[in-house]
């Protein structure tokens, strides 16, 4: 009662208001339309391969697409790119790599004298890198920057939430049953914390045989559509099991698999 809508001028005191004040400024020189994060409740699910998908897509649509890699102890966004050189810095900050099409990464392991380095931090370490990521890369002008979030509601997704302006959350699943609960925590979690529900990607939902044409779900028939009501996700979309992408993404070629099955996750953040 009594809110204007305008934190900067209401008086009164609401949730909105006390996590806008912890909203960190970033660098001088960075310029970011929107912030997207990527999140899911439990591990393996093919989060970072969704996030590379999506900066591919928008990049593909002629948007600036950037990744900011969360997931300190577990960095996998610079090896899906082919990207293997150590990051730089200038009097401005640090500088974020280049992929081949122009996608903008910041991660740990272009900080790390050797890739399989592994990183040993305590939890608000881990937080406070992921924070620095976000206040000292020099990101330039940017359409999109996806958060790639480790998994679960711990330190990191709550200092991204906390720390960064998110526009809106995706949450990655797969299509078994027992998932629906682990995809409700992720879903209270940014509901909780304000944060806009973007979409709902169930990976892995099913396998093309290559010989007959035959599609087979694998990991049991799927939940998207059910979930995606449940939850009143704006958007979602199925991702197969696809053993080219993963060629691709071994290679260090992510940029050239296929993005269409992401285009109703695509269409809607471009609507933003």
């Amino acid at each position: 009662m009594g809110c204007t809508h305008n934190c900067s001028s209401c008086g009164a005191d609401c949730s909105s208001k006390n996590q806008e004040s912890m909203i960190a400024e970033a660098n001088k020189l960075s310029h970011i339309k929107k912030v997207i994060g990527v999140v899911s409740g439990k591990g393996g699910v093919g989060k970072s391969l969704v996030t590379s998908l999506l900066a591919a897509e928008m990049q593909k649509r002629g948007k600036r697409a950037a990744i900011l890699d969360a997931d300190i102890t577990g960095p996998s966004i610079p090896q899906s790119f082919g990207i293997h050189e150590k990051a730089m810095a200038s009097e401005d900050g640090i500088l974020p790599a280049l992929t081949d099409t122009g996608i903008e990464i910041m991660s740990v392991n272009l900080m790390l004298e050797n890739e399989t380095d592994p990183v040993i931090w305590r939890g608000p370490v881990i937080a406070g890198a992921v924070k620095q990521f976000w206040t000292d890369v020099v990101w330039g002008d940017v359409d999109y920057l996806f958060v790639d979030m480790p998994p679960g509601t711990g330190d990191v997704p709550l200092t991204v939430f906390q720390s960064l302006p998110v526009d809106g959350v995706i949450v990655v699943t797969s299509p078994q049953g027992l998932v629906s609960m682990i995809v409700e925590k992720a879903v209270n979690m940014a509901k909780t914390m304000d944060i806009p529900l973007a979409g709902l990607v169930e990976n892995m939902a099913y396998f093309v045989c290559p010989d007959c044409g035959k599609t087979h779900e694998l990991f049991g028939a799927s939940q998207a559509e059910k979930m995606a009501k449940r939850f009143a996700f704006p958007a979602s979309a199925r991702l197969p099991i696809d053993p080219e992408t993963v060629r691709l993404v071994d290679a260090g070629n992510v940029e050239e698999a296929d993005t269409a099955p992401l285009a109703p996750i695509a269409d809607f953040l471009e609507s933003l």
